[in-house]
């Protein structure tokens, strides 16, 4: 029996599958087809000055334009030696928060929770879920909002630059931003609750899970360390020398780590630092598990993972925002003095961990570039998990398959426009 969904919609990007199943269940073929086309954005890059990279990087995607043009900033100070001032990061840090709500929130609720209730018109799920439709939106206007304040419009932010911030924003919106989080966070509390009550598939497999990795926070911006399994590696390690990319396919770099398919996003930060958490996303955290039993085997529940990533990082723009207040916000960029060099920097994107690397001669031009981003690193990990799942459905009727499949793929938020760059 063939499966062949020509178009998984509901995703970022487009993407189909086919598998191949014998009647006994056993999976002979299964892919994961990517129907964008190679935009080519490391080689147009090549030749380019490095002032002009952060901005063409964040042209990679429109849902996750943040990740990207900060990684890109971080690779390239670290290229040229630029030590950034503190008011810098923590705004850059405000700033990934609110990508983070704003993608978590899109997809939870508006592309994947669908799925669960066998709906294919969403006005039946807004008309199901009034009052936690009202809240998703406003949790992902909060967001948008954020990055319009301090990255000057709401898509392909301008401000972020190499050294600091070319304007930064007026302590009267950050003022307001505090002041919105405070609904924001019993909106997406109300969220939580909702995700934290499905009816999840009962799915298991063992799965290892990679992050950056941190003792002092729960991390997501510019850190050095990643944490795959039970190992911590240095990025430039993981980089360099343990990932393995498959070129079989040249429109996703395929990532294994020492042969093995691994997983990222909000599931894989949850398990390697959920300790970290803020207080009112790991009471959510701890109220499911105690429900749930063991939460790492399933991946149906990053959906659950982010929806306590929401709670989490409105509490982070709350502390933030009172912190960066203090700050003088009048300061201007470092100055760029060009230098042969280069620089590698790993940070979590809403989907998992970005790698971006850049090498730059004496005169500030991009010599070599590669950016490998979180889904060509778990499409591995989602046809192994696709594999799983197929026997198991194998009884249902061939809609009722392609129901259960589709909701697979969609849980792990995958961005096919990221992974085609």
């Amino acid at each position: 029996m063939k499966i062949n969904i020509p178009h998984v919609h509901k995703i970022e990007g487009e993407a189909g599958f086919w598998a191949k199943v014998a009647k006994t269940g056993l999976v002979e073929d299964l892919k994961i087809n990517t129907l964008v086309g190679l935009r080519q954005i490391e080689g147009i890059l090549v030749g380019r000055k490095v002032t002009d990279t952060p901005l063409i990087v964040s042209r990679i995607c429109g849902i996750c334009p943040v990740v990207h043009i900060l990684n890109a900033c971080c690779a390239l100070e670290k290229a040229l030696d630029i030590n950034i001032s503190a008011a810098t990061i923590l705004m850059r840090k405000i700033l990934l928060a609110s990508q983070i709500i704003h993608s978590h929130t899109l997809h939870m609720f508006f592309m994947t929770l669908a799925d669960f209730f066998d709906i294919e018109n969403d006005l039946e799920l807004t008309k199901k879920f009034p009052k936690e439709t009202k809240a998703a939106l406003a949790v992902r206007d909060f967001g948008i909002g954020i990055v319009e304040k301090i990255g000057g419009r709401t898509v392909h932010p301008l401000t972020p630059h190499i050294g600091g911030f070319l304007k930064m924003p007026e302590k009267s919106g950050l003022a307001q931003i505090l002041e919105e989080s405070k609904s924001a966070l019993d909106n997406a509390l109300m969220l939580a609750k909702l995700f934290g009550e499905l009816e999840y598939p009962d799915f298991r497999k063992e799965t290892i899970f990679a992050s950056v990795y941190s003792r002092k926070e729960y991390p997501f911006y510019a850190q050095n360390i990643i944490k795959i399994g039970d190992d911590k590696i240095s990025a430039g390690d993981f980089y360099s020398n343990k990932i393995e990319e498959s070129l079989k396919n040249p429109l996703v770099k395929k990532v294994k780590f020492q042969g093995k398919p691994y997983m990222l996003g909000a599931v894989s930060r949850v398990k390697n630092n959920g300790g970290l958490l803020n207080p009112s996303a790991k009471d959510v955290l701890a109220g499911f598990e105690r429900n749930k039993g063991n939460i790492f085997k399933n991946n149906f529940y990053n959906l659950f993972f982010q929806a306590v990533e929401v709670v989490h990082f409105i509490e982070e723009v709350r502390k933030l925002a009172k912190e960066i207040l203090s700050f003088d916000l009048n300061e201007k960029p470092k100055e760029i003095k060009f230098n042969k060099g280069s620089g590698l920097s790993a940070m979590e994107a809403p989907r998992g961990t970005l790698f971006t690397y850049f090498e730059i001669n004496e005169k500030g031009i991009i010599s070599d570039c590669d950016i490998i981003t979180p889904t060509a690193q778990f499409l591995n990990n989602l046809e192994d998990d696709l594999r799983v799942l197929l026997p198991r459905i194998n009884k249902l009727s061939r809609k009722q398959k392609e129901r259960k499949i589709r909701s697979l793929i969609r849980c792990y938020d995958p961005c096919i426009s990221c992974a085609t760059h």
